[in-house]
């Protein structure tokens, strides 16, 4: 995969980002110093980058596509509060197993927890 100037900005801001951001974030993010940049420009970029393994898409229910640069195994944890999403190792897989009968393979699991977290319910 080519790298342009504009695609390696946009995976160096999913990746320095300790947020979950939108295509809109990023956009908007790079747009100040890039008034070139386009948001089609954003997505096509994402898509690839995402399509590519050099980025995760994040998919919550009712919410926007987010992007992640964390590639290691890992779920989230969402405060209902202040909207914040944490990246949380979780052994799903010792929980879901209790479920599963014996002609069932899991390739890959997902959990979305919510609740607060630490720095709301002070």
């Amino acid at each position: 995969m080519k790298f342009s100037k504009q695609r390696e900005m946009i995976l160096k801001e999913v990746i320095s980002s300790n947020r979950h951001l939108t295509a809109d974030n990023i956009y908007e993010n790079l747009k100040k110093e890039n008034p070139n940049l386009s948001l089609g420009t954003v997505y096509r970029n994402l898509t690839q980058l995402e399509e590519h393994g050099f980025i995760k898409k994040v998919n919550i229910p009712g919410d926007p596509v987010r992007f992640d640069g964390n590639l290691e195994e890992h779920d989230h944890f969402i405060c209902e509060k202040c909207g914040d999403i944490i990246d949380i190792k979780f052994d799903s897989f010792k929980y879901e197993s209790e479920f599963l009968d014996n002609n069932v393979k899991v390739n890959s699991s997902y959990i979305i927890l919510k609740g607060i977290c630490s720095k709301c319910n002070r």
